[in-house]
């Protein structure tokens, strides 16, 4: 019976510790939220991203080592940026064009740009999805690493040495947080879907390199996305449902 009080004694102190820490964090994601660094169409998408909430049930930390993979415009860069540049480091990796157009601007000077080595890029035809035969991130020791909307860009093989890097360079312990466009589950590839990943596919592909599955959200699902139309289109886009999973490198 102790032992029983004891375990919920500690697990409601370990929540309200975790709440506390995470509240200070969020004031600073709210405030480069409202920064010079974003544009007004950064800002309407804060409704459909909820930063605040994601960044949340990625267990993100104001002092932790965070890789973001292809930041692209750097819309959550010009969040992780600010909120990390006192105690922690943000690194940014692979599809960095905008963040270094940033920094040539004088803006974001505390984000390191990763070295990456990777082999010539291969588009299939007919598909956004594209593969590499060589991919290492020059980079380690991180405590958690992002990727917003990505890994439907690559084909399996190129998937795998990508989470294969990810877990290489995670400290044990450490997070990985992904976010992509929901498609039915075990469904073939067509030119509508193309965008889209099988959440349950990224489980089994993420497991294998190594991490294991700590728990999904569902703060980007959407019950109006039938899951049928490429992303682009514009009756989803800007409103796709998606998948939120996060992972952990034992």
């Amino acid at each position: 019976m102790f032992r029983t009080v004891l375990s919920i004694v500690v697990g409601v102190v370990c929540f309200v510790t975790g709440a506390t820490a995470f509240a200070d964090v969020e004031e600073k994601i709210k405030a480069a939220m409202t920064g010079d660094l974003r544009s007004e169409a950064d800002i309407a998408r804060d409704g459909n991203r909820k930063p605040v909430q994601t960044l949340a049930f990625f267990g993100l930390e104001e002092d932790m080592r965070v890789l973001e993979l292809l930041p692209g415009g750097g819309w959550y860069t010009k969040l992780l940026g600010p909120v990390l540049a006192e105690e922690g480091k943000l690194y940014v990796a692979i599809g960095t064009t905008g963040v270094e157009r940033m920094q040539a601007d004088g803006k974001l000077a505390k984000v390191e740009i990763v070295k990456v080595d990777q082999g010539p890029f291969t588009r299939a035809e007919g598909s956004r999805r594209s593969g590499t035969d060589k991919l290492k991130l020059n980079v380690k020791n991180i405590d958690l690493t992002v990727t917003f909307r990505n890994l439907h860009n690559f084909n399996a093989a190129t998937r795998a040495l990508l989470n294969d890097e990810v877990f290489r360079v995670t400290k044990s312990g450490g997070l990985y947080g992904v976010i992509d466009h929901s498609r039915r589950h075990m469904q073939a590839d067509n030119s509508e879907n193309r965008r889209r990943m099988d959440p349950v596919l990224v489980i089994k592909e993420v497991e294998a390199a190594g991490f294991e599955f700590v728990d999904y959200s569902d703060l980007h699902y959407r019950y109006d996305d039938e899951l049928v139309y490429e992303v682009g289109r514009r009756s989803v886009s800007g409103n796709t449902d998606r998948f939120t999973l996060l992972f952990k490198k034992p």
